[in-house]
């Protein structure tokens, strides 16, 4: 760097409301006996003025980034409710299943009681095909909700009246657990079909 360049450093700083690096008279100095250096510090003062009279205008970009920000948490909330749904939609899915392959069979062969049997067992399939309709259409399963839960309670109340009076044991009905856990599946995913947004970030 020769004596020129730093000269003009300083005076750039010296121009910028900035510590120069040297004094001042050793600027004036060198300004005095160099015309290029003189030539340069008009040029510098005159693009100097021009800026300060014409500031350039900094557009606000806070609304954006905001915006920017809202719209990626929603996605992220969005995506996480699509995902529990999904899994929930598996879930009821495979519980219609169950019980479909569980109560076809009764159907046709009966068993103890043949006659109330086989319509214990249409009961069962009517309601694997509702619970079937509704991992197939999520947005649906909430019209299945009460019928669910109410079912769930009687089998409930009358496996308790059963069991406390030993007409039957535990063990049988613990399979009525299963209508509890069917019910818990359908309100979760009636429940998760309506996609909530996040709080919005204040400016």
């Amino acid at each position: 760097m020769n004596d020129c360049d730093a000269i003009r450093i300083g005076l750039s700083a010296r121009l910028d409301g900035e510590d120069p690096g040297t004094s001042v008279d050793t600027l004036d100095h060198h300004l005095s006996g160099c015309a290029e250096c003189r030539g340069w510090l008009a040029g510098a003062e005159r693009v100097t003025r021009q800026a300060r009279a014409h500031p350039v205008a900094v557009p606000d970009l806070t609304l954006s980034i905001l915006a920017a920000v809202n719209a990626d948490r929603r996605q992220r909330v969005d995506d996480a409710a699509r995902n529990r749904r999904q899994i929930l939609r598996i879930a009821v899915g495979v519980a219609a299943f169950v019980q479909l392959a569980l109560a076809v069979p009764v159907l046709f062969n009966g068993g103890v009681g043949p006659h109330a049997t086989r319509e214990m067992a249409s009961f069962d399939i009517a309601l694997a095909v509702g619970f079937a309709l509704a991992a197939w259409r999520p947005e649906r399963a909430r019209a299945f909700v009460p019928v669910a839960f109410v079912l769930a309670a009687c089998l409930t109340l009358t496996s308790g009246f059963d069991i406390a009076s030993a007409e039957v044991q535990l063990r049988h009905e613990a399979g009525h657990i299963a209508a509890l856990v069917q019910a818990g599946l359908l309100w979760a995913l009636g429940r998760g079909t309506v996609l909530r947004s996040p709080r919005t970030v204040a400016a």
